[in-house]
């Protein structure tokens, strides 16, 4: 993507030309790659979220606000997203939607189906955060995978040292 955005500009700069289709191209393979990664970024708690409670928030009580926003926010918000873009998608397809701009890329069809993908890869990960939360409520976290465990407590357990 890096490669062809500078291709772009050093062709428009450099040789006083351009081609449309170039330009589809890179904002095409940007909005590709935000949607597929997505659900990894969730798997990896790398989206942004205000974390003043749920940081330093003791392992259980993380599991039930995870549970409970898969639940009330996540899974509803996929859903929404796949009902209202499955026809906008599925007119796409039938038209072999391409660019609107002239001399842009053909297959826009191809890209809006990453919305649908967006959803379902967000919609699995909350599903399997759902069946971490549920295993850790349940005493057994020593079953979810590595990769998908809750970083330790952050919460200092209260010491007795120097007590009299």
């Amino acid at each position: 993507m890096v490669v062809v955005c500078f291709t772009v500009v050093v062709q428009r700069y450099l040789f006083a030309t351009s081609y449309v289709w170039m330009q589809d191209l890179y904002i095409w393979l940007n909005g590709a790659m935000f949607t597929a990664v997505a659900g990894f970024a969730l798997l990896r708690d790398d989206h942004v979220r205000v974390d003043i409670f749920y940081r330093p928030a003791k392992l259980r009580t993380r599991a039930i606000t995870d549970l409970i926003g898969v639940f009330v926010f996540l899974l509803p918000f996929t859903w929404i997203v796949y009902i209202y873009s499955m026809p906008f998608v599925q007119r796409a397809w039938g038209y072999h939607e391409g660019s609107a701009n002239v001399g842009g890329m053909p297959g826009l069809y191809i890209l809006k189906t990453f919305i649908i993908v967006f959803a379902a890869l967000i919609a699995a990960q909350g599903i399997a955060m759902a069946i971490r939360s549920i295993l850790v409520l349940g005493g057994r976290a020593d079953l979810v995978p590595a990769a998908m465990q809750y970083s330790p407590d952050a919460i200092k357990p209260a010491t007795t040292e120097g007590a009299a």
